[in-house]
């Protein structure tokens, strides 16, 4: 049986920042910066997020040579559709959550 929860903070605050280019590969770095989330907390929910199917992940080669190749990632529809359900229910209910 599944359980249907309400997003998290933290997933919130990764699918408004995934959400606002949601074409763009996106690296775990850039998306710490962007929302303030530590890496104990940003890939563990990413790596959820993909096996949710609401995150796609990929291997992307170093645009410097030399350098190691890193995940890059990026909302799939049904977590774009999550987003904007999500962002819609709080705009709606009065609700902004202050960024930290």
């Amino acid at each position: 049986m599944e359980r249907n929860r309400r997003p998290s903070k933290q997933m919130l605050r990764l699918l408004d920042a995934l959400s606002t280019t949601p074409n763009e590969w996106r690296h775990g770095y850039d998306i710490m910066k962007e929302t303030g989330l530590l890496s104990g907390t940003l890939y563990p929910l990413l790596m959820r997020m993909t096996d949710q199917g609401l995150v796609e992940a990929e291997w992307r080669e170093p645009a410097q040579p030399g350098r190691p190749a890193r995940h890059a990632y990026r909302l799939t529809a049904q977590g774009l559709a999550l987003a904007r359900t999500t962002i819609g229910e709080r705009s709606s209910s009065g609700f902004k959550e202050v960024p930290v």
